[in-house]
C-alpha cells in the first residue's frame, strides 16, 4: 500500500493527491522545476540530503533487543529507549527529477534535527509475543540559492515516521536462548516542505513524499554467554512489491544485565529500502551502532 504525496502552494492549497502529469502542468511547478533543472546541482543536493538526514535520525526496531528470561511465565512488558547513531548512503529524488546520490554521516543529522523519538516495546508471554516501535523525526535546514534568481534562499522541513507492529512465536525457549519467528508491517511516512523565499518564487511552497507500508517477516534470537551478557539480533525481510520493492533490515550485539528488570545493549545495525512511487524515490542503507536501554515490567 503507498500513498504519494504532492503539494506546491503559490497563494492556493493544490490537491495533495493529483498524477504528476497534471501536476506537472501547473506553471509554479515548472517554475520549480526549473529551478532544480537549471538552477544548480548544488540546489538539488542539499534539497534532498535534508530529506536523506530526517529519514537517518532512527530506525524502527523490529524487536525488543531483549527477551524475557525464560524460565518465567505468565505476561511480561518491555520498554526500549535506544539512540542509532546511523550514516545513510543511496539515491533519493524528489518532483520526478533524476535520483541524486547521498552520503550523509551522523554528524549532519545531529547538527540538523529539531526533535525526535525512538522508542520500542513488547510483551511476552512463554512461546508468543507481540510488539511495536515507533520513530518520528524533524529536520530543518536553510539552503541559500546559487543563483539568487528564482529564489534567494529555501528553508527545508522534513518530517519521517516509521513504525512497525510484529507478533511472534519461538520455536526455541529455553535457560540459554530464544529463537522467535517474527511476522509484521512496517509503516513509512515522509513529508517534505519547502518554502521559497525572494526571487520569482518568493512565498511559494512546494512539498513532496510518501506513506506506504511494507510487509515484513524474519527471525530474532537471544543466546546467554555467562556473566549477566548475551548476544542478541534480528534479520528482517520485507516489500515483496507489495510497497517497496525490496527492504531488509539485521542486527547484532551484546547485551548486559544489570539487574532481573534491566539491561544494556550495544551493536550494529544496517537497513536498507528501495522505494519508487510517482516521481518519489527512496533507495537508501542506513547502517551504524545502536545503543540501549531495556527495562522490564
Amino acid at each position: 500500500m503507498a500513498t504519494p504525496e504532492r503539494n506546491l502552494d503559490a497563494g492556493a492549497v493544490l490537491p495533495r493527491h493529483r498524477t504528476r502529469a497534471a501536476l506537472f502542468r501547473a506553471p509554479v511547478v515548472d517554475m520549480v522545476l526549473a529551478g532544480f533543472v537549471e538552477g544548480s546541482n548544488a540546489m538539488r543536493r542539499l534539497m534532498i540530503a535534508a530529506m536523506a538526514i530526517a529519514a537517518g535520525s532512527g530506525g524502527a526496531l523490529a524487536a525488543d533487543p531483549v527477551a524475557p528470561p525464560a524460565e518465567e511465565s505468565g505476561w511480561t512488558i518491555t520498554a526500549a529507549p535506544y539512540l542509532w547513531a546511523s550514516s545513510l548512503n543511496g539515491d533519493t529524488g524528489l518532483f520526478g527529477i533524476p535520483p541524486q546520490e547521498v552520503d550523509v554521516g551522523f554528524g549532519d543529522i545531529v547538527k540538523h534535527l529539531d526533535m525526535g523519538f525512538m522508542g520500542a516495546a513488547a510483551a511476552r508471554n512463554g512461546h508468543f509475543s507481540f510488539g511495536g516501535d515507533i520513530v518520528y523525526a524533524r529536520v530543518s535546514a536553510d539552503i541559500d540559492s546559487p543563483v539568487g534568481l528564482l529564489a534567494t534562499s529555501i528553508d527545508a522541513t522534513v518530517r519521517s515516521f516509521m513504525g512497525t507492529a510484529y507478533v511472534g512465536y519461538s520455536i526455541l525457549y529455553d535457560d540459554a536462548a530464544t529463537v522467535d519467528l517474527v511476522a509484521g508491517a512496517r509503516l513509512w511516512a515522509m513529508d517534505n516542505e519547502f518554502d521559497f523565499n525572494g526571487g520569482a518564487l518568493n512565498g511559494t511552497t512546494a512539498s513532496d513524499g510518501g506513506t506506504w507500508v511494507d510487509p515484513v517477516v524474519g527471525m530474532k534470537f537471544q543466546a546467554d554467554i555467562g556473566s549477566d551478557f548475551y548476544l542478541a539480533g534480528w534479520g528482517l525481510i520485507g516489500g515483496f512489491g507489495v510497497a517497496s520493492d525490496l527492504m531488509w533490515d539485521v542486527m547484532g550485539g551484546v547485551g548486559y544485565r544489570i539487574s532481573d528488570s534491566s539491561s544494556l545493549f550495544a551493536g550494529y545495525r544496517a537497513v536498507d529500502v528501495d522505494y519508487r512511487n510517482d516521481g518519489f524515490v527512496f533507495d537508501m542503507t542506513q547502517h551504524g551502532p545502536i545503543i540501549g536501554g531495556v527495562i522490564r515490567f
